[in-house]
């Protein structure tokens, strides 16, 4: 079943002098096994429409509905919801905190009252899909490098075998290396499982390279959502609220401009090598 995000808007501080209007009437259909992209620059609303789709925020108007049923039902159950739609926050640190890794990632399965041998037995396949090595299993969360931190946070939410994955800029502050890594294994994730996975992100490469559909935000409304190749033919309307295209697309266009006939809307390094390779072989 669909996540239906239905006229929603969000006002932070309501009826204080610090009001402010994160959300204005965003309505959206989240297929199952779609992998999503969000982008916005900061203060556009991304993230706090992330925090709508988990209830760790409530709406101000208008109506979430998942798996069919509106989560603002008085008698919804709130934790069933949470456990479905697992949210990995920009910072890991602020969900690892446990004596080691692999009591971390134990943690949400636990809390769903299971047995002790299916909590483990759902935290060694987290780790596992991640790609978190052995030997860390039992160290510190606090001593892993940037990326093992987010790897474990991800594993925290898998173990909870979500339905929808939202991962909030998950790739802040890494290499490039690590980067890819981590986009990697969650792309492969996404195509082994089925899983939806929502990415939000400002990284226009990274959402390029492997989602399938693009939402832009832009002062809490949506401006665009389409496919990567639909939403960055926009790329001149994209620079006027603070975004761009991939790196890529412009460097085509630049030689479309010179006279050579090559498709100007690719946005991957992969599509513009194999459209250059047509054209000059043509």
């Amino acid at each position: 079943m669909s996540m239906i995000i239905d006229h929603v808007s969000y006002i932070y501080g309501e009826g204080t002098p610090l009001e402010h209007k994160a959300l204005s009437d965003i309505s959206l259909n989240i297929p199952d096994g779609q992998f999503v992209g969000i982008i916005g620059h900061t203060g556009s609303g991304k993230s706090t429409l992330m925090q709508h789709m988990n209830g760790l925020l409530k709406a101000t108007k208008g109506h979430i509905y998942f798996n069919g049923e509106d989560i603002y039902d008085s008698d919804y159950d709130m934790k069933k919801l949470r456990s479905r739609v697992g949210l990995v926050f920009q910072y890991p640190e602020h969900q690892l905190f446990e004596i080691d890794v692999f009591s971390d990632v134990c943690f949400g399965p636990r809390n769903l009252g299971l047995e002790r041998k299916e909590v483990e037995l759902r935290a060694y396949d987290a780790l596992r899909k991640v790609g978190l090595d052995d030997e860390l299993y039992y160290q510190s969360p606090f001593e892993l490098s940037g990326g093992q931190k987010r790897r474990a946070a991800i594993a925290g939410v898998l173990a909870m075998k979500p339905e929808i994955l939202i991962l909030d800029e998950p790739t802040a502050g890494l290499d490039p290396k690590g980067r890819d890594e981590i986009l990697g294994q969650i792309k492969r994730l996404q195509v082994q499982t089925g899983m939806t996975i929502l990415l939000v992100s400002h990284s226009m490469e990274d959402v390029a390279e492997y989602v399938d559909r693009i939402i832009v935000m832009n002062q809490g409304r949506i401006m665009l959502d389409d496919t990567p190749r639909e939403v960055f033919r926009y790329y001149k309307e994209l620079e006027e609220v603070g975004l761009a295209a991939p790196q890529v697309t412009y460097i085509m266009h630049a030689l479309r401009e010179e006279g050579l006939n090559v498709d100007a809307d690719v946005t991957t390094i992969e599509e513009a090598a194999a459209e250059l390779v047509r054209v000059l072989k043509g």
